[in-house]
């Protein structure tokens, strides 16, 4: 089958997003979703919960830039070469995100894997602004020249075999969401119906974990088999050597040090990044996932480890009884450990795909 060469702009309607003025608040609600970089997730298919969404007025106002499902919407300002997601359902984007609405040639799927398989290029005609931010204007970037098969069957078809992995994927990162809401929900179980709570300082109940000096990233890949953590993400890279593992096999909770995050990760890692802070409890009887869940209750995910310790460390936590705690870490540790099989299920899933796009992309597959 031929492959042939065409710009971006030839592959159908390209639009860019905007940014209602935040003056006129009855432009926001919850109508239809509103899509920014911030919202998506790297390696992700789709944004299935941004955070934004229009109101009825801003549908309205907005209907000629409105994205429709399937389109695939790839970001050209700020992390580009990085992001991109495809429209789950009807929505619009920001200024930040130009989309693709393929014409009749062209199959919705086909030229997601396409872009895809094409972000490098995305990223090699950033221009900069004046602020520093990496930029590619919408011309500049619907210039891009990609590689494609005209003949549309076999543009549905490559596109159904590399689906099947994002849909496996997708259904998982589905399956840790759910079992994340059971344990929040038990926790909850656990706060209304316990009588007797003690009461701790925060500094009396964890212990910060001491980090590996920083690794150069000359010296971890994108993906190892060690990621390190970074404040916004799971990981920003990898790390393939374990003598450099800090701490394995027991959970801990991140505070963002430079912005306000605050997870749960219990899966071996490298190192944190710059701008973490890794705590643990100092008794190993407390699960660490009660802790995670009363450090959110008290809404203390709003502030910085390093720069609101001292009014952090005197935060009372609530503490159930030791036989209540103990049944709950017993529960807990069971569903993260699956939700941890899950992520490594996907990490496999992701590399099978990233061998695959560029053969089937090239034709070197046939299909």
């Amino acid at each position: 089958m031929k492959w042939e060469k065409v710009e971006i702009g030839q592959l159908g309607d390209v639009i860019t997003g905007n940014t209602p003025p935040r003056k006129n608040p009855e432009l926001y609600g919850d109508y239809i979703p509103f899509i920014k970089p911030t919202d998506m997730e790297i390696d992700r298919r789709y944004t299935p919960n941004p955070e934004e969404c229009y109101s009825e007025l801003g549908f309205e106002k907005y209907s000629k830039s409105l994205i429709p499902k399937g389109a695939t919407c790839v970001v050209t300002i700020g992390s580009i070469g990085k992001k991109m997601t495809q429209a789950y359902c009807d929505c619009f984007i920001n200024q930040a995100v130009n989309a693709i609405i393929p014409n009749k040639d062209y199959d919705n799927d086909f030229v997601f894997y396409l872009l895809k398989n094409n972000l490098n290029k995305v990223k090699g005609l950033d221009s900069g602004t004046s602020s520093g931010r990496e930029n590619v204007s919408k011309s500049a970037f619907s210039s891009i020249e990609v590689k494609v098969v005209k003949h549309l069957p076999t543009q549905k078809r490559i596109a159904s075999i590399l689906s099947a992995y994002d849909d496996l994927i997708e259904n998982n990162l589905r399956r840790i969401k759910l079992l994340e809401e059971k344990a929040f929900l038990s926790y909850k179980g656990i706060v209304k119906s316990e009588k007797i709570f003690s009461e701790k300082k925060l500094e009396e109940i964890i212990e910060t974990v001491k980090r590996k000096p920083k690794i150069p990233k000359s010296e971890y890949i994108e993906k190892g088999e060690f990621p390190i953590i970074d404040q916004s993400t799971d990981f920003i890279g990898g790390y393939t050597d374990d003598k450099e593992i800090i701490y394995e096999d027991s959970p801990i909770i991140v505070f963002g040090d430079h912005t306000r995050i605050l997870k749960y990760i219990n899966f071996p890692f490298a190192c944190g990044a710059d701008g973490t802070q890794l705590i643990k409890p100092k008794n190993q009887n407390v699960s660490v996932a009660y802790l995670y869940f009363e450090l959110i209750s008290c809404n203390l995910s709003n502030y910085n480890y390093a720069r609101h310790f001292k009014f952090l460390k005197e935060q009372l936590l609530r503490l159930p009884s030791e036989k209540v705690m103990n049944n709950y870490k017993i529960e807990t540790d069971k569903i993260f450990n699956l939700i941890h099989t899950l992520r490594l299920q996907n990490t496999k899933l992701h590399e099978a795909l990233d061998i695959l796009l560029p053969r089937f992309m090239s034709g070197e597959i046939n299909v």
